[in-house]
């Protein structure tokens, strides 16, 4: 075992030690990139609920699991029938979906290092049913906070998780410093470790650039003494706080308890109830469905057995259930028509077309009157953001396949874009940045015989050949009647709606 007697004074070695191990063994969870990407989502100031439905998209698990939970029975309140993340963005907020796809994808890191220790698997068991104690007591409240203080209850345990997967050996003297001194683990962590083990979850949080409300969660908060009143209602990051603090010590005594379980339990509800605004009663009966619902097992709240696999994919093109990913993005469009903003109603659009032609990368152009030219406003796939800077043209007729598309108001589909004879027909725009496209297709948007923009869309040579079919192309052409729509309906009740766009 490591002698720890240099780290008990030095928390910054501690720490040096921890992030030593994460290069040598690889980061845990396996999802800092993607927790980065919903975290800046969630609180950028431009673009906030295009940057989520990406950041979600790049992921098809994820994408799957969103959908799933966002028509489950918790929501029902806002409505079934959630096709495409553009909507479940829309209906319930960048927040809500930001915390739900970041527990969700905590809980999937914490599954897939499921085969280390026993410690680190016991540590996972907990947290993931901590999280699922404090749905069920958000749940009981008024609050709106439901998914924010699941992750908060997860990572409660952060610091935990963190030291007995990468600090075994010391995570083994902590504990048997508790054990020998009859204190809790936080204590023996300061004496061994030289930090508490909230504080170490903290300082990974910083690093990871958790937001600031979810980092100061990651601490124990000690209910109120027998006698000392609770003056009002706790603020809104205590509150997370005592939640995340009272459901990890619920589920440490489920996890850990075989005989006397009850008693603690209750005694741990009767403690916080007050403080979190509950009746004890209201807080067990919580822990009892969290129990029945996650079982103990962390495979299974990961990983729900029914969980349908995604849809089949034929190589990287057009997926075998495209009529059907089609009709529900139009169903989601036809829904939202009314009360979206174009730029909602684009995003819907583009990702459905993205989907439900498995395209390497969907593009939105939109015209400029005043500048002249058609730019590329957003977009999904692999290194597209990056192109976006450079798809641009001037808006004056040219004779290439695009002001074709766009005088015409008919899609294009080019089978072959590289085909002797038909180079001289792509702009160089093109050329220059999207040579590398095998085949795409051009879904115009024309407002009075007047183009207002049009979706792009591209497959490489990986993708295998295919047909758009008659029953596509009429979905095709219904999505771009209902985005001509909404632009119309925009410009009667907002005329500057083109400013918005940009």
């Amino acid at each position: 075992m490591t002698n720890m007697n240099s780290l008990a004074v030095s928390p910054d070695k501690t720490l040096e030690l921890l992030w030593t191990r994460v290069r040598q063994r690889g980061d845990m969870p396996g999802f800092s990139k993607v927790v980065s990407a919903i975290v800046g989502a969630m609180h950028g100031e431009d673009d906030r609920e295009f940057n989520m439905t990406k950041t979600v998209l790049s992921d098809p698990t994820l994408t799957q699991r969103v959908l799933r939970l966002a028509n489950s029975a918790m929501y029902a309140a806002f409505g079934q029938g959630i096709n495409t993340v553009s909507k479940a963005v829309i209906v319930l907020g960048t927040e809500t979906i930001g915390h739900l796809a970041l527990g969700l994808k905590l809980i999937d890191g914490l599954s897939a290092a499921s085969n280390t220790t026993d410690h680190t698997r016991s540590e996972m068991e907990k947290a993931v049913l901590a999280g699922q104690i404090a749905r069920q007591v958000a749940s009981s409240t008024t609050r709106r906070d439901t998914e924010e203080v699941v992750v908060c209850s997860i990572l409660h345990s952060l610091g935990r998780l963190m030291v007995s997967f990468y600090l075994p050996d010391e995570w083994a003297e902590v504990q048997q410093f508790a054990a020998t001194h009859e204190v809790d683990e936080d204590e023996a962590a300061r004496q061994v470790l030289g930090l508490g083990l909230d504080e170490i979850g903290r300082s990974i949080g910083k690093r990871w650039g958790f937001p600031a409300p979810l980092i100061e969660s990651l601490k124990n908060v000690q209910p109120p003494t027998e006698g000392e009143y609770v003056d009002g209602p706790l603020e809104h990051t205590e509150w997370l706080a005592a939640v995340s603090t009272m459901s990890s010590r619920c589920a440490s005594v489920l996890c850990e308890q075989e005989n006397g379980a009850d008693a603690d339990l209750t005694e741990i509800a009767e403690t916080y109830a007050e403080m979190l605004g509950l009746d004890s009663s209201t807080v067990l009966s919580a822990v009892d469905t969290a129990q029945q619902t996650v079982e103990g097992t962390v495979p299974r709240a990961a990983k729900p057995a029914d969980e349908e696999p995604a849809p089949e994919q034929a190589l990287s093109g057009k997926p075998t259930d495209s009529i059907d990913i089609l009709k529900r993005g139009v169903a989601d469009m036809r829904n939202q028509a009314v009360s979206a903003s174009t730029g909602q109603l684009t995003t819907i659009a583009l990702e459905t077309v993205y989907k439900g032609l498995g395209l390497r990368r969907a593009v939105a152009f939109l015209r400029h009157h005043e500048e002249g030219k058609y730019s590329a406003r957003m977009g999904f796939g692999e290194g597209t953001q990056e192109l976006l800077p450079h798809l641009s043209f001037n808006d004056a007729y040219e004779p290439d396949v695009f002001h074709a598309a766009l005088a015409n108001d008919k899609m294009i589909y080019v089978e072959d874009a590289r085909a002797p004879g038909f180079l001289n027909k792509l702009p160089r725009w093109w050329r220059d940045n999207l040579l590398t496209s095998r085949s795409f297709v051009v879904l115009p948007l024309m407002l009075h015989f007047h183009p207002v923009g049009f979706l792009y869309g591209d497959w490489d040579e990986s993708s295998p050949d295919f047909k758009i079919m008659p029953n596509e192309v009429v979905l095709l052409d219904e999505l771009r009647a209902l985005m001509v729509k909404a632009v119309e309906h925009r410009i009667k009740i907002e005329p500057a709606w083109a400013r918005s766009m940009r």
